[in-house]
């Protein structure tokens, strides 16, 4: 089983990254936007790990750390904006285990998060993705990993790039793709095939540029490259 992360944190758009960084690393998350929300979800569950903003809308981190001290000596990590030397000593004092000043870089969290783990756990680490392979499909997760990154993907670019991946090489046209994306296909359906395919493309020169796998058959369809680059 992944390790288990719960990050408490009240801003969408930082939880939303420190998710999908967590996620394409392999740990499984759970999320919490106020200090008594993750009260009770420590009380429901076991956690490898907390990451733990100090600022949250209802109690301090510092507040929710010393209530799960009663009880659990469970790893937390701080996530704040707060930056001062009092701060840092005051979180460390109550029983965190490392702490981290907004902005971050989502993988140097990642790597503190591993540390951490390796520090005080003996729980099994997830194996970070292989990035020689070019692309993964992960069912479980719904995630597509592509060289070593989860690409960001809707439920209709996941499904037809599931499709291309289980078939490299096969060229498949709009209304074969349209079958793959979606449970009750019809005409519009249709139409936008070739906008998603212009999404994926997209998603996958962010993660390795100047690399189309997608390849385009005039009048037929597309297809996923058979024989990738060096």
């Amino acid at each position: 089983m992944p390790a288990k992360i719960l990050i408490v944190e009240d801003e969408p758009s930082i939880c939303e990254n420190v998710v999908y960084a967590l996620e394409a690393d392999g740990f499984a998350v759970t999320t919490a936007a106020t200090g008594q929300a993750a009260l009770e979800q420590v009380k429901q569950q076991d956690f490898s790990l907390i990451i733990l903003d100090v600022g949250l809308p209802d109690m301090t981190g510092f507040e929710v750390c010393k209530t799960i001290r009663k009880t659990q000596t469970v790893p937390v990590l701080f996530l704040t904006a707060r930056s001062s030397e009092v701060d840092r000593v005051v979180g460390l004092e109550i029983g965190g285990d490392d702490y981290v000043v907004k902005p971050f870089s989502p993988r140097e969290l990642v790597a503190r998060v591993r540390a951490i783990l390796r520090r005080v756990s003996s729980v099994a680490l997830p194996q970070r993705p292989d990035t020689s392979v070019p692309l993964v499909i992960d069912d479980t997760r719904c995630q597509a990993i592509y060289f070593g990154t989860a690409l960001n993907l809707s439920r209709y670019e996941f499904r037809m790039l599931k499709a291309f991946a289980a078939h490299p090489g096969r060229v498949f046209s709009r209304e074969q793709l349209m079958d793959h994306a979606s449970e009750e296909p019809d005409a519009s359906m249709e139409r936008t095939v070739d906008t998603h395919v212009k999404t994926l493309r997209a998603r996958m020169r962010g993660v390795r540029e100047g690399l189309d796998p997608i390849v385009t058959h005039r009048g037929m369809g597309y297809s996923l490259l058979e024989t990738w680059p060096d």
